[in-house]
């Protein structure tokens, strides 16, 4: 991986000039080329700089799986903005303390995306805002252009000098206690952080990766996007949402050779009715992460296809570890530190554990721009993740013998469901709000497919009758659709420390008991695209 690209836009024009007419990306509609993506990138950045923005400006992305996104990503990078794609479902003070955080002058986002932030956009510093889909009644107050309009103009861009070490996006993540905090992520971490897939043959030269993963994240934009673009001939299709019923055949018409996701997705595949043609594919590997190694060889058997899941990573660092395709994988592991990465395991102290104790993960990179660049507006807690000069990740591992680490559990107070991190600071600030409630914590417990489902404990205030029927449509309207708790446990107080420390661990201990409010048996679920 030596004489990498400078930036973001010298990757794309290298691949114009090695295969410009070539199908690359699909997502929704027809195939689109490096050399039309190099030609929209100039169209996009020329409609920014005509509303005033100028490098180093960060334009905020409300949108789900569409292709806008990905011109974005790259008439962004040409211009020197800052994109700062946000999960689409985000709603009410989720959504508004990540644009308000970032200071983004410009929103760019689709009706339902537009409902959810014209509310808040009197508290962020958003000057002007586009919508991808025509809107023939805006919200009131609100002045909004015509993305696709502004952009047909074909405005010239500036020229503008990227260096590598500019910073090219702000990707929120809630991997912590606190309120989500923005990782800055230079073009050197857009060009340098695919390496270890391809270095590792996770993804080969022709190879063509069809996937589900979100744009807004960077599971999308690099490991899925930027990987493909990297690795000679490579190309992607995305989908615009998940079917466990349908992914199967749109990968194999696609003339896919990866399907890439999360965990769950192959779990939800495998749930599906077995057929005659499953192993009719030109399939040549299946990266879930993660998945259990039980699930993995279930999948092989019935799509003859080889499926990989031993990696682990933040989007402050990915991947930090990931398997070798090799016979000395051990499946149940997460891997061994990836070509980019120096892995320890400490304890509390940052003294090493021994083989076989816990300790949590910290990385340094062995290669540069491989890690992001901080966290935006947070410089103390740059400095804190990086004490000692080595990252601390926050979650706990062992390893073996062997030399492979054993992911054993999420040293921060956080949950991950269905693919998206949730921090329970926010969560529970959240839920604060509900009428009735006096006090909430939020935590973690096993779900039937992989990753987490949400346990929220409240306690209702002095006379007030917290009832299931109005929990649950305060939640489809205040929280994105992955953060709404499966189990509701109304008690007449939280177990706390003799400091008044609510102690989640007991909260875990408990599990799911018949006391408990299910959502999902009681018939009150919501899916993404009801919520949008």
């Amino acid at each position: 991986m030596n004489d990498l690209p400078a930036n973001v836009s010298d990757a794309l024009r290298r691949r114009v000039e090695a295969d410009g007419d070539e199908p690359f990306v699909r997502l929704g509609g027809e195939w689109a080329t490096t050399k039309e993506l190099d030609a929209k990138a100039n169209d996009v950045a020329g409609a920014l700089s005509k509303l005033g923005v100028v490098k180093g400006d960060r334009v905020a992305i409300l949108l789900p799986n569409r292709f806008e996104i990905i011109d974005l990503v790259f008439g962004c990078a040409r211009l020197g903005a800052i994109e700062v794609p946000l999960n689409a479902w985000l709603k009410g003070d989720f959504l508004k303390y990540q644009l308000a955080d970032c200071q983004a002058s410009v929103l760019i986002c689709d009706t339902a995306g537009l409902g959810s932030a014209a509310p808040l956009l009197g508290e962020t510093s958003i000057e002007h805002v586009l919508c991808v889909d025509e809107s023939e009644d805006p919200p009131e107050g609100v002045t909004v252009l015509d993305y696709h309009s502004l952009v047909a103009e074909k405005v010239t861009p500036p020229e503008v000098e990227i260096a590598t070490s500019d910073i090219m996006a702000i990707i929120y993540t809630s991997g912590t206690t606190g309120m989500p905090k923005g990782c800055m992520l230079s073009h050197g971490y857009f060009v340098a952080g695919p390496s270890g897939q391809i270095e590792r043959g996770w993804v080969t030269p022709g190879d063509r990766t069809f996937t589900s993963w979100p744009l807004f994240h960077t599971s999308g934009q690099v490991i899925a996007l930027m990987v493909s673009l990297l690795v000679p001939r490579g190309s992607v299709v995305f989908t615009e949402q998940f079917s466990a019923s349908s992914y199967i055949d749109e990968a194999r018409d696609a003339g896919a050779t990866v399907l890439a996701g999360v965990g769950f997705m192959g779990s939800a595949i495998m749930a599906t009715p077995e057929r005659d043609d499953d192993k009719n594919n030109d399939f040549r590997l299946a990266i879930w992460i993660p998945m259990a190694p039980a699930d993995q060889i279930a999948f092989e058997e019935r799509f003859d296809t080889a499926v990989v899941a031993e990696s682990y990573g933040q989007t402050e660092c990915f991947p930090v570890t990931m398997s070798e395709l090799t016979s000395g994988r051990q499946r149940a592991t997460i891997g061994t530190p990836s070509p980019s990465f120096e892995v320890r395991l400490v304890d509390d102290d940052d003294n090493d554990v021994p083989v076989g104790e816990p300790g949590e993960i910290v990385v340094r990179p062995k290669r540069p721009y491989v890690m992001f660049s901080g966290y935006w507006g947070k410089p103390e807690a740059t400095v804190q993740a990086s004490r000692n000069l080595w990252h601390h990740t926050g979650d706990l591992a062992k390893q073996n013998e062997a030399g492979q680490f054993l992911f054993v559990d999420r040293k921060k107070d956080a949950l991950r469901r269905r693919g998206e991190n949730i921090s329970s600071v926010e969560l529970e600030a959240a839920i604060m709000a509900a009428e009735g409630v006096e006090a909430v914590a939020v935590c973690a417990v096993p779900s039937d497919m992989t990753e987490d489902d949400v346990k929220a404990v409240l306690v209702a205030g002095e006379g007030a009758e917290l009832e299931p029927e109005t929990l649950f449509a305060f939640f489809k309207e205040n929280l994105p659709y992955y953060a709404i708790p499966r189990y509701v446990h109304v008690r007449e107080e939280l177990p706390a420390n003799a400091l008044g420390r609510v102690m989640k661990h007991v909260l875990r201990d408990e599990g799911v008991t018949d006391a408990m409010w299910d959502f999902t048996a009681l018939g009150f679920t919501i899916s993404r695209e009801e919520q949008r």
